[in-house]
């Protein structure tokens, strides 16, 4: 409770969240009045970004097993990971039901001319995998390699593996493993705290250089395909996800909402939700959500449940149909749905990952990919606001998994 009392005796400008929302309002208005200065200073966002990173692997893999041995039996991991699961498909699930929706209704692909679609950015890949080629990803043949390599779905089965199994287990060389986990893992807070503390420059200076390349009238010509999206994701973060937490999860989303302002803010302006995985996790903790439900739940959400990314691939995919003058039935919506939300799971928690699953979604009911060079220019904007509502929904998800492992 120290802690908490501490923050709260702090000036407004010395909390993280308000030095965040400056960055954001001053990143902007920098990057419009002064572009090439905002071009100068962008490596320092992509330094922050970096720190970051750096930590990714290690905080997973600890985290997560430090999380699951602290459940305790191995039916205690299989009653949270099941709840977990359900409540990731569950919200997904509703935010493509939203954008769909939205996007059927405002028909924002009308308002677009297909002549004008670019070719695919440089360096875009286009290749997917099928599912089988999915699920073998998932287990690594050389954990190693995998953590050398950032690639974090095999980290996250086997840090469950592993952390299963020390529950299974007994013995003081057990105990040692994981004393040595939990010990590590505080080290690893205890740098991440320290890097988060540099997220107002890293933010000022990502925003500053994004503002400059874009430009804040690009989102014009596409206004009615931002408005789509944007809204989507604003009834799915301020109407869907407040109703679960209230409904389920037993919290004022109000109150809650503020305490988790840090991390969504972070979100936003990195466009990571990777990234944002340490400062989520204390922002949780200190509302009060139990450290072995946050360390659960919250990595394995960075990877897994992105309800933002599958509303947006659903709707950009849709969007694309009718620039193309494609009619997509119900059948083939309902095809976009399940598509969007298996590409979701596959989603890097890393900016721009959406983009690259949407090539999965437009494959699956055969739309043209030179579409995505048509959409791509307001996509770093959209991928801001997708990257939020993700982190907001992982949070909204530990709540709920805190109050039914409560009980």
């Amino acid at each position: 409770m120290t802690d908490i009392n501490t923050q709260k005796s702090k000036p407004w400008y010395f909390k993280l969240h308000w030095q965040v929302l400056f960055a954001l309002v001053a990143g902007v208005a920098f990057g419009w009045l002064a572009p090439a200065a905002a071009e100068g200073i962008g490596f320092l966002g992509d330094l922050f970004l970096r720190l970051l990173k750096m930590i990714i692997i290690p905080l997973i893999f600890t985290s997560l097993v430090s999380g699951v041995a602290s459940l305790g039996s191995a039916r205690s991991v299989g009653r949270v990971g099941i709840r977990t699961v359900l409540y990731y498909t569950a919200s997904t699930t509703l935010a493509i039901a939203v954008g769909m929706a939205l996007v059927n209704i405002i028909k924002p692909g009308t308002h677009l001319n297909f002549a004008d679609a670019g070719s695919l950015p440089e360096g875009f890949s286009t290749t997917s995998s099928t599912l089988p080629e999915f699920l073998l990803r998932m287990v690594p043949d050389n954990i190693v390699s995998a953590m050398a390599a950032g690639d974090v779905l095999p980290v996250i089965v086997f840090a469950l593996l592993f952390g299963l199994f020390v529950t299974r287990l007994n013995g003081p060389n057990v105990d040692s493993v994981q004393g040595l986990v939990d010990g590590v893992l505080e080290v690893i807070q205890a740098l991440t705290l320290a890097i988060v503390k540099l997220a107002p420059v890293g933010i000022f200076a990502l925003l500053a250089r994004e503002v400059a390349r874009s430009g804040p009238g690009i989102i014009w010509d596409l206004r009615y395909y931002f408005v789509t999206v944007g809204v989507g994701l604003l009834i799915h973060a301020t109407v869907t996800l407040p109703i679960i937490l209230f409904t389920f999860g037993g919290r004022n989303p109000a109150r809650y909402g503020h305490a988790m302002a840090p991390a969504v803010a972070t979100a936003f302006s990195t466009a990571s939700s990777s990234a944002t995985l340490p400062l989520s996790m204390d922002c949780s903790e200190k509302a009060g959500n139990r450290r072995g439900v946050t360390s659960f739940v919250l990595p394995l959400g960075a990877t897994v449940n992105m309800d933002g990314t599958a509303l947006y691939e659903a709707v950009a995919a849709l969007t694309i149909a009718q620039m193309y003058g494609v009619a997509l039935e119900l059948p083939q919506q309902a095809l976009v749905l399940l598509t969007a939300l298996l590409a979701s799971v596959g989603a890097a928690g890393i900016p721009m990952a959406g983009l690259v699953m949407l090539v999965v979604v437009l494959q699956a009911v055969g739309l043209p990919l030179e579409g995505i060079g048509t959409i791509i220019a307001v996509d770093r904007v959209l991928d801001m606001m997708r990257t939020a509502t993700n982190v907001w929904s992982d949070l909204v998800g530990t709540a709920v998994v805190n109050r039914f492992e409560g009980q």
